[in-house]
């Protein structure tokens, strides 16, 4: 599978025409991975969107108990988007749980692009932002009982 067909098959490039496409193609770059190997790991800053072209992450976060599975990612689906809009420390850690390959796009290489092609780049953002926004909602219930919150409204 290419760079282009896996942007293809995940959620945040739905609504892109193939030109836009073309445009993350041409900045993304594919990593092969043998199981075991971290994409990232948590408090690290973080520096690039990433994309599963093949194989399956693992998703982890360390807590009080030990360290707990958030999520098992697998081709079209995607992870550390948030690194692309801003620097910022991961949350989570991402590790092959099998050989696997990802498309990676970096901060750096977005926003080098933003300045050529502001449009597709903006268009991005904001599939990052709703796919955020569905990702919140989604988890509603699990914010409303972290100690310390008390419910909006």
């Amino acid at each position: 599978m290419t760079a282009l067909e896996a942007l293809q098959r995940s959620v945040l490039f739905k609504d892109f025409s193939p030109a836009g496409l073309q445009i993350f193609a041409g900045i993304a770059q594919q990593r092969a991975l043998p199981a075991g190997t971290p994409l990232f790991v948590e408090n690290m800053v973080g520096e690039s969107l990433f994309i599963v072209r093949s194989g399956t992450v693992r998703v982890t976060q360390r807590t009080a108990a030990g360290e707990q599975e958030l999520a098992v990612l697998g081709a079209g689906e995607h992870l550390g988007e948030v690194a692309l809009l801003g620097k910022g420390v991961r949350l989570v850690s991402a590790v092959a749980a099998t050989p696997c390959e990802v498309i990676e796009i970096t901060h750096r290489d977005f926003f080098r692009k933003a300045a050529e092609k502001p449009s597709a780049c903006l268009k991005l953002a904001l599939a990052i932002a709703a796919d955020l926004a569905a990702r919140v909602a989604e988890s509603r219930d699990a914010l409303r009982e972290l100690p310390g919150r008390k419910p909006a409204g």
